[in-house]
């Protein structure tokens, strides 16, 4: 463990460095280690990548929600680096995903898509701009207005779905109803919200009743892409994503997180690691769909992916798992 601590916080990637001093190392936000780390994630590779194709006035030439290198999947990923707050040089990527979701197309989707009483929404495309306007300095009173969409979508059952068929009526996604999660906890944090708090509780039995990856009916295993490990998972779910989840709203010491946490750990490498075993992006110049500028490390069976690593490291550390101080 302590070769694989010393590898990851002396990894040339600044977002790696500074997830292992926050939230593993749990060094003071004001340190000089944390101020450093965090400050030289603008200038990595990745992240410039992630941004090079802005035009003169800050936008990218893709639709907001175009996969992987549209504005709303670049700034997730900023998000998820730990992308210091407060740069306005974002604001015209932020404005190109307000303008999506408060156009009047996607307004008028929303109200097409109500059957046998349920809005039937991809939620996480509100849920995610939620979690990273927030995390990057980039909120305004329309993140306000997005949180309410999602209040009001709310199923019964604590959670969210897209699918249109009318007899699906009573269950959530998992796909669709993370992301929302996530969102609304981040909104609780920053603002208090108790109305929020309220629905991310609800949300996250969702997941707490089922072990985050199991049916309730018969105990076994949802999906079988549940249980491999990826980076990133953009929409799509996995056990890591769910602890992470997990930990960041406040629920990964609930008892029903400690299956996936047991499978969690029982994909650990010799050296301690944890490897990425699928993936969800390809790396080429050519702008389709699905494509990313950035390579996240690739896929391995035998080798460690150090963002997963880091990820798995984070929820391991919040569920009292991990032997560091």
């Amino acid at each position: 463990m302590d070769a694989l601590l010393k590898t990851l916080l002396q990894s040339d990637e600044p977002a790696i460095r500074y997830r292992m001093l926050a939230h593993v190392m749990g060094c003071h936000p004001d340190s000089q280690d944390m101020r450093e780390a965090r400050q030289a994630i603008r200038q990595s590779p990745r992240i410039q990548a992630l941004l090079a194709e802005r035009d003169a006035n800050g936008r990218l030439p893709y639709g907001a929600y175009h996969k992987w290198d549209g504005p709303h999947w670049v700034l997730t990923m900023l998000a998820e680096m730990g992308y210091p707050p407060g740069d306005e040089s974002l604001r015209p990527l932020a404005e190109q995903v307000y303008s999506w979701l408060f156009s009047d197309k996607h307004i008028k989707r929303i109200k097409r898509v109500t059957i046998a009483d349920r809005v039937r929404m991809c939620a996480s495309m509100e849920g995610n701009a939620i979690y990273y306007l927030l995390s990057l300095g980039l909120a305004d009173d329309r993140v306000n207005q997005l949180v309410q969409r999602l209040l009001d979508w709310q199923w019964p059952d604590g959670g969210w779905n897209c699918d249109k068929r009318p007899d699906v009526q009573h269950t959530s996604s998992f796909m669709e109803t993370l992301i929302p999660l996530r969102g609304l906890a981040a909104y609780a944090r920053h603002t208090g919200s108790a109305q929020a708090r309220v629905g991310v509780e609800q949300a996250a039995e969702v997941f707490l009743k089922r072990r985050l990856y199991k049916r309730v009916r018969d105990g076994q295993v949802m999906d079988a892409s549940f249980i491999c490990l990826h980076y990133p998972c953009y929409w799509h779910y996995d056990i890591l994503f769910g602890l992470k989840v997990m930990a960041e709203a406040g629920f990964i010491t609930d008892p029903r997180c400690a299956d996936a946490l047991d499978l969690l750990e029982s994909k650990r490498l010799p050296d301690g690691g944890f490897p990425a075993e699928k993936k969800y992006y390809r790396v080429t110049d050519q702008p389709v769909s699905g494509r990313s500028l950035v390579d996240w490390g690739g896929t391995s069976q035998q080798h460690l992916n150090p963002f997963v690593t880091t990820d798995a490291l984070i929820v391991l550390k919040a569920a009292g798992r991990l032997p560091v101080p």
